[in-house]
């Protein structure tokens, strides 16, 4: 817990919550860092402090805060009652609001070396973020109680690195290229009418496979609309294969499967040369065409959706 503090950098190293809950309230002007995984986390009454949350494998629950600045991820996010908050988010589940103005949203980007175990200690994927899918349970006409922070938002300018010595042991980075989960632009407006779905099959370096054709196509001038990772039946295969599912059938049962959007004009060209050149002799399932890929896509995270219960 940390409680009751004002003007004060404090924070958790990694192994030293190790999956318990955690509670923040009633601080001012704080600097708090939970480098580590926990079970769930409550933020309540907290006014201008900066707070980074390590993967939370239940709930984030912040209630009556404002002046806020924060990165974390976690399965569920729910804001009641506060003003003024910069969340820079990974979200299993569909991000809740209620009663409260002036939310801005960001795709969670942060690295440090112990981040991905503890996403899988979690029990979080890095591919499954609704960062920018919220919900407003109390709308009000006319107005947007949330937004979406800017693209080129530098996450540092909002939640600073940590200053204390103990802290800085941590070695953090911000940068997208390394951030643990994939910077994606989520629900903002595409910039072509072109998108195309790639999804790769679970094997020992699907991990390492989805990163290095992320940084390709990023690094080409494409866009990473979402991600996506989820278990796949032969039914729903068929739905979003069509006729080359058989090709994918045996690939099913070795686990999850990780699908990734990108977007811009010559996507699926663009992806086809990438995993021609580079994945040569890995199955994936790539868009055909520009004309099919947005069918290909909808099916797919249609699917999806319904299936992780978004």
């Amino acid at each position: 817990m940390f409680s009751g503090l004002k003007d004060e950098t404090v924070g958790r190293l990694p192994g030293q919550v190790a999956g318990q809950q955690f509670l923040i309230q009633d601080c001012e002007n704080c600097n708090i860092y939970v480098f580590d995984h926990s079970a769930t986390i409550t933020i309540d009454d907290c006014t201008n402090c900066v707070i980074f949350l390590g993967p939370v494998k239940g709930s984030v629950f912040f209630r009556n805060c404002r002046d806020c600045k924060c990165t974390l991820a976690c399965q569920q996010f729910r804001v009641r009652d506060c003003r003024k908050l910069e969340v820079f988010l990974c979200c299993a589940t569909q991000p809740i609001i209620e009663s409260s103005t002036n939310i801005k949203f960001g795709c969670f980007q942060w690295y440090y070396p112990e981040l991905a175990f503890q996403f899988k200690d979690a029990g979080l994927s890095i591919f499954n973020n609704t960062w920018s899918n919220i919900h407003d349970f109390t709308p009000v006409s006319g107005e947007l109680n949330w937004s979406l922070l800017p693209e080129n938002a530098v996450v540092q300018d909002h939640v600073p690195l940590p200053t204390t010595e103990e802290l800085k042991a941590v070695r953090v980075s911000t940068e997208a290229n390394r951030s643990i989960v994939p910077v994606s632009r989520g629900q903002r407006q595409k910039n072509s009418d072109e998108s195309c779905l790639v999804v790769l099959f679970a094997g020992d370096y699907t991990i390492a496979n989805a990163r290095k054709l992320i940084d390709e196509m990023v690094g080409k001038g494409f866009f990473l609309v979402q991600t996506k990772e989820v278990s796949m039946k032969a039914e729903d295969a068929q739905r979003v294969f069509g006729e080359k599912a058989p090709d994918f059938l045996p690939l099913l049962n070795k686990g999850p499967v990780i699908a990734l959007e990108f977007n811009g004009d010559g996507a699926v060209e663009g992806c086809q040369l990438i995993v021609n050149e580079i994945f040569n002799g890995t199955k994936m399932f790539v868009s055909e065409s520009k004309e099919t890929a947005s069918g290909d896509v909808d099916s797919f995270y249609n699917f999806a959706d319904i299936q992780m219960g978004i």
